[in-house]
């Protein structure tokens, strides 16, 4: 998990999929954290990506970073502790202007079931 955590922080941005309904949903992200021994993804309640998770956990991850990339399959399941909440913002201070532990729209998902490949190109 540290290897995913570690190739997903220094690429800073990422790519989230979704669904919803049968649509497929695809949009940047930018937080990672690692709590708890799970990685964790950070959002607004009121974003459609925080309600497309509800309803069906299953999303993907891709990104780029020198020359590698990333997939990633796994659930999200929400975390509704403070502390989790707490953790991710402190890795994110710039956060803080948007969202606080527990102001009821801050939420922090954990991935389960999560299967990760870094391939290289022209392998």
């Amino acid at each position: 998990m540290n290897e995913v955590y570690n190739y997903l922080k220094e690429c800073g941005v990422y790519y989230l999929g979704t669904t919803d309904k049968d649509q497929p949903k695809l949009r940047p992200f930018g937080t990672i954290d690692l709590y708890e021994d799970k990685l964790y993804i950070q959002t607004g309640k009121v974003k459609e990506v925080s309600k497309q998770m509800k309803v069906n956990p299953k999303i993907e991850i891709c990104a780029m970073n020198k020359g590698t990339w990333i997939r990633l399959t796994a659930k999200a399941y929400l975390d509704e502790s403070v502390e989790a909440q707490k953790h991710m913002l402190d890795q994110y201070p710039s956060l803080q202007k948007q969202y606080q532990p527990g102001d009821g729209n801050n939420e922090v998902f954990y991935l389960q079931e999560v299967t990760a490949v870094i391939t290289t190109f022209g392998e």
